[in-house]
């Protein structure tokens, strides 16, 4: 699958998760930095809302610095900080839900203009048309994500986009291997679907 998200960083992050646990803050800092990237990347794949991924990320590492005594190395930091990316973007998805149910607003993107761009250049760079049809592709790929129910979506992020081993998604969610391996494959089918519906429609 295009436009995937980068795989959390090979290196142990054990020296410094220990001392973090000892109060060492410029640790957990180096932690945040280490990390935030892709746990924002995670929480807006599941929210679809970047300012309310920058929200989640911010509660999630507030939530990681008080509870990281309870952190075991039997896991992954970066597996145990995703499961709490996770529960947050499901309470702010949530949240969401009740508000958009509360205010009847279309939540659709205003639409560009329909000027022609220039559909080709001589240098063999892309062209403007080519560019906008990148973007809109992947815009689509949102959409086709957004509109997979939770369970769905988190698989397929976490596995698709963040790279993580089959072991690490099930040790996120709190799922078997082998329920990791169906939803994929359901949310996988679901969003080719989508896309090319939304390639026949466009």
């Amino acid at each position: 699958m295009s436009n995937q998200i980068a795989a959390p960083p090979a290196h142990d992050d054990a020296d410094q998760v220990q001392a973090a646990q000892r109060g060492d803050v410029a640790a957990f800092e180096f932690l945040v930095r280490t990390h935030q990237k892709a746990m924002l990347n995670v929480a807006y794949r599941l929210t679809g809302v970047y300012e309310d991924a920058c929200d989640v990320v911010q509660d999630a590492f507030l939530i990681a610095w008080r509870k990281l005594g309870d952190f075991r190395s039997e896991a992954r930091f970066s597996t145990w900080l995703t499961s709490i990316v996770i529960n947050q973007s499901r309470n702010r998805l949530k949240q969401m839900r009740q508000q958009e149910r509360r205010h009847a607003h279309s939540l659709d993107a205003p639409i560009a203009g329909h000027d022609d761009p220039p559909s080709a250049t001589t240098d063999g760079t892309p062209s403007v048309l080519e560019l906008l049809e990148e973007v809109e592709l992947r815009r689509a790929l949102q959409r086709c994500i957004e509109a997979l129910t939770p369970e769905f979506r988190e698989v397929l992020v976490l596995r698709d986009m963040r790279e993580m081993s089959y072991e690490d998604v099930g040790a996120s969610l709190n799922l078997r291997e082998g329920t990791v391996k169906s939803r994929l494959f359901r949310a996988r089918d679901a969003v080719k679907n989508c896309l090319k519906r939304a390639v026949v429609t466009t």
